[in-house]
């Protein structure tokens, strides 16, 4: 792979709690990046249908009626909301990478965090589903399992992503360099929250921090990209339970330097022009899975199998003749 190559963060407010209408908007935003050149654009943590802003607020009616509503406006994979996407990726002749809040098909109580690659081709490469939710969001959403930590080769070059503090675990991070990542995805929710009911700042301010050491780690292009939340962007009702998130989108290059950055609070599709050759120069100079490890001291084991609460059972063997 040569040449150079236009990555995108789409930093915006979905429709929250409406998943038709975020369908319709990201449809939208793919198109807008498509006409910018985008061989990739890439969408915030759980963007579809939005961001549980709830999880974070103390017990009240009003938070288990946002949870429930989550759950119904959660997306079916693969599905006609899924479709759409795709759909829109194939006309805009871009990779799309959004964070969806998927629903448990067998279940349908169980909601995850997962961050969906869709081809240019208009099919789905394929979904990682957050390992650890983080603090109060495991009131929302499951557990992945680790059997889909992937790097997808791609024309413009090797690509990866993961969901938010996935980016503080390390080890998710290594899985995916030792892969050979070159563009990688970080998703987050979406800036640092301005006004109360709010997490503990340290959530959102690490953004920055978290997306500059992938990159200077994995020699690799980050495209860091956070969603937009206020109370007026929530239903009236659930406004009391929201907070300020300002999506601090930014690009970072493979020396872990900010490259564009989008404006504080502002609708935009970011985009930048990567070079492979930076590409290279990075990795040459240190490649953590390559000339730069030790393999004969650390070794890292991936257990991918996903675990499930019902095995089935083999009918008791008749022993009489």
């Amino acid at each position: 792979m040569s040449g150079s190559f236009v990555i995108a963060a789409a930093q915006s407010a979905p429709v929250y709690l409406d998943r038709d209408a975020s369908v319709e908007k990201a449809c939208r935003l793919i198109a807008e990046a498509g006409k910018k050149g985008a061989d990739l654009v890439a969408f915030g943590e759980t963007w579809l249908p939005g961001y549980p802003f709830f999880a974070f607020a103390g017990p009240s009616t009003a938070r288990w009626d946002a949870t429930q509503e989550y759950l119904a406006q959660a997306v079916q994979i693969p599905g006609p909301d899924i479709d759409q996407i795709c759909s829109a990726a194939r006309a805009a002749d871009t990779d799309v990478v959004i964070g969806v809040a998927e629903l448990d098909l067998r279940t349908r109580g169980t909601v995850y965090c997962t961050i969906l690659a869709i081809g240019r081709e208009g099919r789905i490469l394929g979904g990682h589903r957050k390992l650890k939710p983080t603090m109060d969001e495991r009131t929302t959403w499951g557990e992945g399992s680790g059997d889909d930590l992937f790097v997808y080769d791609r024309p413009y070059g090797r690509m990866s992503a993961l969901n938010c503090w996935e980016h503080q675990m390390v080890l998710p991070g290594y899985a995916l360099m030792a892969q050979g990542t070159q563009v990688h995805v970080a998703a987050w929710p979406g800036g640092d929250p301005e006004t109360p009911p709010k997490p503990p700042v340290s959530l959102w301010a690490r953004q920055e921090l978290l997306s500059r050491a992938f990159a200077a780690h994995g020699a690799c292009y980050v495209v860091a990209v956070g969603g937009l939340i206020a109370p007026d962007d929530v239903p009236e009702r659930f406004r009391s339970l929201a907070y300020e998130g300002s999506g601090d989108s930014m690009i970072i290059d493979p020396r872990g330097e900010i490259v564009a950055r989008a404006e504080r609070g502002a609708e935009t599709v970011l985009t930048y022009t990567a070079d492979h050759a930076v590409i290279r120069s990075a990795k040459a100079a240190n490649d953590v899975a390559g000339h730069y490890s030790r393999p004969d001291v650390f070794q890292l084991l991936v257990r991918g199998k996903p675990a499930t609460s019902l095995e089935p059972v083999s009918p008791p063997i008749d022993t009489e003749e």
